[in-house]
This record gives structure tokens, sequence and C-alpha cells, in this order.
């Protein structure tokens, strides 16, 4: 899809995922055209999909959350109703922050927010072993977050 943008497309997706909280004026501004131009370009850029939301990234540690782990899971069988039972539980999970299905030694890769060790516990006993089809967890708690959630490079 990037070969339908121009220039100034991509420098308006490089200033928004910099800082979302620029206004239109800045951004025009900023990328050389009418308030109305860059306005129209950001409209197109969400309706085609280039831009999926805008929102705030929110300090885990300010909101008591400070506490980061990676989950590998591996179902008990592969078959398309047992994807699909997992993956509708845990979309009702809050604390889940990314769930993908990968290859490899585990089926799926949780990214889990929480308060500490004992939230994460209680999580794990009371939820996690619990969701469709689970026949083995595998944690891994972050020690120190060198990158997260880094911009885009395009």
């Amino acid at each position: 899809m990037v070969e339908k943008l121009d220039r100034t497309d991509l420098k308006i997706l490089r200033l928004l995922q910099a800082d979302g909280r620029l206004g239109n004026a800045e951004i025009a501004k900023r990328v050389n055209t009418s308030p109305a131009t860059c306005h129209r370009r950001i409209q197109r850029l969400f309706s085609e999909g280039y831009i999926s939301s805008v929102r705030a990234q929110v300090s885990p540690q300010h909101v008591e959350m400070g506490t980061l782990a990676f989950v590998g899971v591996v179902l008990d069988r592969s078959t398309p109703e047992s994807f699909g039972d997992f993956e509708a539980a845990i979309r009702n999970m809050p604390t889940v922050l990314d769930c993908h299905i990968v290859a490899g030694d585990f089926d799926y890769f949780l990214k889990i927010r929480v308060r500490d060790m004992a939230d994460f516990n209680k999580l794990h006993a009371d939820k996690l072993i619990a969701l469709p089809g689970v026949r083995q967890t595998r944690t891994f708690f972050v020690m120190k977050e060198v990158v997260d959630n880094a911009p885009l490079a395009f």
C-alpha cells in the first residue's frame, strides 16, 4: 500500500506517529499544505486504513500496571475450532495487551500487563490456564523494557 502514498502523505503519517496530539494546522504547516488539504489527506489516510487509531500511550507505572510478562501458550489441539475458541476468550481479557499466533514452540504469544507477581499468579491460576484448549503455558517476566512500542520505520 505504501506505493500509493506520496511524500506528503508519508510525512503526515510520520508526524502523527511521533505525536498524535498535533493539530491539523500544525501538521499542514510542517508539510507545507493548506489546512483544508491536510485535513482531506488525513481523512483519506484514516478511511483507507493507513491510520488505524490515535490514542494516548499511558505510562504503566503510573496506573499500577508495572509488571510486564510474555506468555507462550500451547493448545491441546490444532483445529480451527480450538483456535477460534481460544481467540474469542482471550479478547475478553483486558490485561492481555497483544495476542499473536506464532510458529515454533508455541501456538500463541501473549503480552500481559499486571500490577505485580501476585497479580500475575492470580491471573494465571484463575484465567490463563482455564482458557479453552490450553495445554501448557510458559511465562517470561520482563526485567527491563529496552524498546517498547517503537514507531514504525517507513
